[in-house]
């Protein structure tokens, strides 16, 4: 058995399979419960969704900016999922924005998820967590 990530007998090396529907159904169940979870708690450190109102025109663009390239590379470009979940409105009904900023924030240990409390403030990460709980996926 070759123990290459992503590389299955009669593959190329290169080519990674296809994520199975039932592999994908197990994938976005899986961010959704962790969602629900995050969206459940009360962080007493985290500040509340009114401090996302504090970024300015400018900083909000580049903000969306790293939405569509940072997060694009692993939730799609479109934000409709890839390697990570999709990341659109409706995707995201169930989640509240102060635990989707905890996840942007901290990540999800045991997924690709990774934290990006070193590069972002917390009001960043609410604001990106409004914007994606807003903003319609293009």
């Amino acid at each position: 058995m070759n123990h290459i990530a992503g590389h299955n007998e009669g593959q190329s090396p290169g080519k990674i399979p296809p994520v199975t529907k039932r592999a994908y159904r197990r994938r976005t169940s899986r961010f959704a419960a962790i969602l629900g979870f995050a969206g459940a708690l009360s962080s007493p450190t985290l500040a509340t969704s009114s401090l996302a109102g504090e970024i300015d025109a400018e900083h909000a663009a580049e903000l969306e900016n790293l939405v569509i390239q940072d997060c694009g590379s692993c939730h799609g470009l479109t934000r409709k999922g890839g390697l990570g979940s999709p990341l659109t409105p409706d995707d995201l009904a169930h989640a509240e924005p102060e635990g989707l900023a905890m996840i942007i924030l901290d990540g999800i240990p045991g997924t690709p998820m990774p934290p990006w409390r070193p590069l972002l403030t917390e009001e960043e990460a609410l604001w990106i967590a409004n914007y994606l709980l807003t903003e319609p996926a293009k």
